[in-house]
């Protein structure tokens, strides 16, 4: 393995400012299973159900309006006090027809540029701003106030019915929910959630929930902002999840989070999964929540691993439970993406003076012991990339590496277990996988073909948040 450079903290901090940037840019390279020749169908529709070039994506924030003059986004870096949701445009272009997008598409080397554009953005709704007011009843008891409950209701339902009409039009009866990281803006976060959308073949309702990162000022300082708004979003996030997972029609959310958003993500779905658990409810059945998939954590490994299975370790939460059984949270996998090559991540692990960070993390660096305690709890992979750099600083390998994103599709779209065709990584130890050294990996060898059924998925279901 590469040994990298020892650097300055200033210097590792330009390395997270721009390792975490992302400008506006050109659509993300193809994933090596779409590759021509021989690669699966990215789309196979016919003409009259073609869509247009341009995605409409969902989204939900707690970003306050952008106040910049010489912005031109909608949302900025400021906290608001309450959740807005709407409908955000990506164009992809510059002129395309849906057959010029589609052939680009599924080249390695592509003959003309795909670039993301953001367009019209349309605000739906907005929730009532926070803390909700309440009354005090003569016997001195507090009451929600039934007005701002009214607000808080007529605004779920209209999220949910925005949810509904976009369910009516997709295939699959899924959500796809994307939570950025550090140094993000509104326009970066939902080019990110286009590509991911886009490569998963727009089969699912794509949204995005974006927050108040830092994206600009001095680096030490914005991470730090950052660290504290993420944690901030997480009863928003929360929310978000409780709305959208048990919206009627949705069969599964899908939750992907990368980098500093992974932790947002964690501590959100594990808050919401002990409110379940403290109502005697199945939290899998309840949200329906499938795959929970972790990009490039920056997250402690100790404090990931508490997240992960601190309530197995209190068994006095869950006795409402026959014979104390343990809940299921997920319906599928908990995937971790993590590279020891993630330069971004060294800032953040010498600030919090961290032995390890989850995204940088080897197979070795997971003790036996451990690795066979997270097997029995089933359905968590780690899975290592040490291949070819694919972006300046290691850190969106998820989208800029044909490989790794790659093993995503054939993950989400088509259902494929690791080690099945399509999936062949490496297997290191019970939990642990790595990608096969070279620049690009069999993902192209056997793979699912577009009609082909998701292979079902058996075994024990995670047990652990």
């Amino acid at each position: 393995m590469t040994r990298l450079p020892m650097l300055s903290v200033s210097g590792l901090a330009v390395l997270l400012l721009l390792g975490c940037a992302s400008q506006p840019r050109e659509l993300m390279p193809t994933p090596a299973l779409y590759q021509s020749p021989g690669g699966v169908p990215l789309f196979d529709l016919p003409r009259e159900a073609r869509p247009k070039p341009a995605l409409d994506l969902l989204y939900v924030t707690d970003r306050a309006p952008e106040s910049e003059p010489e912005s031109m986004l909608p949302y900025g870096q400021g906290r608001a006090r309450r959740i807005a949701f709407g409908a955000a445009e990506v164009q992809i272009g510059p002129d395309l027809s849906w057959e010029e997008l589609a052939e680009q598409s599924r080249l390695a080397q592509r003959t003309r540029p795909v670039q993301l554009e953001l367009g019209a953005v349309r605000e739906l709704g907005v929730f009532p701003e926070e803390p909700y007011r309440f009354e005090q009843l003569p016997s001195g008891q507090l009451v929600p106030d039934r007005a701002e409950r009214a607000r808080h209701a007529a605004a779920r339902k209209e999220l949910q019915a925005e949810v509904a009409r976009r369910l009516a039009a997709a295939p699959k009866k899924d959500v796809l929910l994307y939570v950025h990281g550090f140094n993000e803006t509104f326009a970066t976060a939902a080019y990110t959630a286009a590509d991911l959308c886009h490569f998963l073949g727009r089969e699912s309702v794509c949204a995005f929930f974006t927050w108040p990162a830092s994206s600009t000022g001095n680096v030490l300082i914005s991470y730090t902002t950052t660290t504290e708004s993420a944690d901030y979003a997480v009863e928003h996030l929360k929310k978000t999840l409780r709305i959208l997972g048990t919206t009627p029609g949705v069969e599964r959310l899908q939750l992907l989070a990368h980098s500093r958003g992974t932790e947002l993500m964690l501590k959100a779905v594990r808050e919401l999964a002990l409110e379940a658990i403290a109502a005697g409810r199945e939290p899998a059945i309840l949200y329906k929540i499938d795959h929970l998939v972790l990009l490039s954590p920056d997250i402690d490994v100790e404090i990931a691993s508490q997240q992960v299975t601190g309530f197995l370790s209190d068994p006095d939460l869950v006795t409402v439970w026959p014979e104390a059984r343990l809940p299921r949270i997920l319906e599928g996998r908990l995937t971790i993406y993590a590279s020891p090559e993630d330069r971004a991540l060294l800032v953040s692990k010498i600030l919090f003076r961290s032995r390890h960070r989850v995204g940088q993390l080897r197979p070795e660096d997971i003790p036996p012991k451990f690795q066979e305690y997270l097997d029995n709890i089933g359905r968590v992979d780690l899975i290592s990339f040490e291949g070819k750099r694919t972006d300046l600083f290691g850190h969106s390998y998820f989208t800029s590496s044909p490989q790794v994103s790659s093993d995503l599709v054939q993950m989400l779209r088509y259902g494929k277990r690791l080690g099945e065709p399509g999936r062949q990584l490496r297997r290191t130890g019970p939990v642990t996988w790595e990608f096969p050294n070279g620049e690009e990996g069999p993902a192209l060898a056997d793979g699912a073909r577009r009609d082909a059924p998701p292979d079902a998925i058996t075994g024990p279901a995670w047990h652990g948040i």
